[in-house]
């Protein structure tokens, strides 16, 4: 049975032509109209900095959030594929979480959602099942926009829903939804994977392409708490291991982050990056090799 499981974010598309993240956030700007009053500053976190353009838009234009994140998911769906996607399907893996909102991963728009429950705004459970492999969207995705995760509030309420999910339980209407929170589910030996939460405590994840920088709460919380159950509470068994690619002339940038990720128990692999084709073609090889072998 295929166990490869990948965590994957945003920079594998910036090998494209195209929109760059930064053009994105400009065209949000304009979108809103806060152009003159809203200053693009790297210092600013991005989760604040979408809430500082849309409360500025809503107190001038009266503009609604739907109507912002249908703009921004149609700017995200233009985002084209390159050879790197079509490698990582080619590795089969079994399970592809992202945080990305369109669906280069998968090679074509799909047909139904395959989740447990039909999120309309968090992603707890937020699945598409293409050619045998699940692509879990745990930021939501194009064609949910306001399941796309942006600002501090929607951080905010998916950390409230995962946290519940995985120490107190859940309270979903759905009875297809487990009730018991995923420790005790762990105990009892009753993981069903309905959640791409599940296999954070349970299976081996290879994560790149994605920053992980300070702002995204919602991952380094969930990293933080199952590092206190491996270490500190040890109430639940975490046979695991967690890796995350970096190339090897960003290592000296982001030293504080990778001691963090360290002490968290996640294992760092750095290798050369300065081609970023090249760097992702490297990461899906040395993959490839650790599952055949």
């Amino acid at each position: 049975m295929n166990n490869l499981i990948l965590l994957i974010g945003n920079d594998i598309n910036n090998i494209s032509s195209g929109q760059s993240w930064k053009d994105l956030l400009q065209d949000i700007i304009t979108f809103c109209h806060t152009g003159d009053c809203v200053e693009l500053d790297d210092k600013k976190p991005f989760p604040l900095l979408y809430e500082e353009v849309f409360l500025t838009a809503i107190k001038r234009e009266k503009l609604r959030e739907r109507e912002l994140k249908a703009f921004i998911a149609i700017k995200a769906a233009e985002i084209k594929a390159n050879g790197i996607h079509a490698a990582i399907r080619a590795l089969k893996p079994a399970h592809i979480l992202t945080t990305n909102y369109e669906f280069t991963l998968e090679g074509r728009t799909p047909y139904e959602n395959t989740s447990l429950i039909n999120e309309k705004f968090y992603s707890i459970f937020r699945k598409y099942t293409m050619d045998d492999i699940h692509y879990w969207h745990i930021h939501g995705d194009c064609l949910n926009p306001m399941s796309i995760n942006l600002g501090f509030e929607h951080y905010g309420g998916q950390l409230q829903l995962m946290r519940n999910y995985v120490v107190s339980g859940t309270f979903y209407s759905s009875k297809e939804v487990p009730k018991e929170s995923l420790l005790r589910r762990i105990h009892a030996k009753q993981v069903y994977y309905h959640s791409w939460i599940d296999f954070f405590f349970t299976h081996d994840i290879h994560i790149f392409g994605l920053s992980l920088d300070f702002v995204e709460t919602d991952l380094w919380w969930l990293l933080t708490y199952r590092a206190r159950q491996k270490f500190h509470h040890k109430n639940v068994p975490v046979p695991n291991t967690l890796y995350y690619y970096i190339p090897e002339e960003l290592v000296p940038a982001c030293k504080f982050k990778l001691d963090l990720l360290t002490a968290n128990d996640v294992k760092v692999i750095s290798l050369p990056g300065k081609d970023k084709l090249a760097y992702y073609t490297s990461i899906i090889q040395r993959i490839g090799k650790r599952k055949s072998s």
